[in-house]
Formats: C-alpha cells, structure tokens, sequence
C-alpha cells in the first residue's frame, strides 16, 4: 500500500487493489453506493487507520460505483477476490467501457474472514483517477 501511494503522490500513476482496505477498515461500511470516501488514513484519535466520507467534488480518493454479492460457502479470500474482480471489472465495463478510455480504475473491496464469519457477502466496488484525487463524481449520468 504505501509503495502505491508514494508513486502517486511523486507524480507516477497509482495502482490500487482489494489490499489497500477491507471490510473491517474503519468507516468503510458507511460508505454508500455513489459516494465518495478517502484512502485509509492514520488516525491518532482513533489509534488505526480510517476512511472518512469526502464530498467527490472535495478532491477524494476514491468512489463506490456497485456492490457484488458472495454466494454462501466457506470462507476463501483468493475466490471471494476473484469474485470480486470479475464482478467489479463486469460493472467498471458497463459504466465506462475501458480503463484506457475513461482514465479511471478500479478495484474490490472485500469482506474479511471475520465478517465473513458475521454473515458479510458484499463487495465495495470502487473507482478511483490512477493520476490523483477526483474532482467530481466519476459515475456517468446517461
């Protein structure tokens, strides 16, 4: 995570995966579909790392764009990420066709094993710009 973040904030472009943050990151559940959240930040107050919700048009990191929901089963990190790729990649298509056209990417953001344990079979889809922070809404209004 901090290898990523530092090439950003150097000028390079950012790549970010379903590492960055999970389930259990705090206020990341209270992020809704459509609304825009910063990457997980220290904390003092809190003592971890937090993501706090962030106006789109106030320069956030990153945006919810979709959810896609686990089947029941046993726990298995590498299948719920898989799923979480390929439906978060399904999704990203369908909004905005290509990474190369629209400038943005994406990544999941998964359920841990101790949610999943709590019942917990949703996955954040998020879209971020690899060049920096976004300066609106990224989800297209057609």
């Amino acid at each position: 995570m901090f290898l990523a973040l530092a090439l950003g904030a150097c000028g390079g472009s950012t790549h970010k995966d379903e590492t960055l943050m999970d389930a259990q990151t705090t206020g990341v559940l209270d992020i809704e579909g459509g609304e825009c959240f910063s990457d997980p930040r220290y904390s003092a107050a809190a003592a971890e790392e937090v993501v706090l919700f962030i106006p789109c048009e106030d320069g956030a990191d990153n945006q919810s764009y979709s959810f896609v929901h686990a089947p029941d089963g046993p726990w298995d990190r590498d299948e719920v990420a898989a799923l979480g790729w390929a439906g978060c990649g399904d999704e990203f298509a369908q909004r905005w066709s290509s990474v190369e056209e629209s400038g943005l990417d994406f990544y999941p953001i998964l359920p841990t094993e101790q949610t999943w344990a709590d019942g917990d079979r949703v996955i954040m889809c998020a879209v971020y710009d690899p060049d920096g922070q976004l300066s609106g809404s990224t989800l297209p209004t057609g």
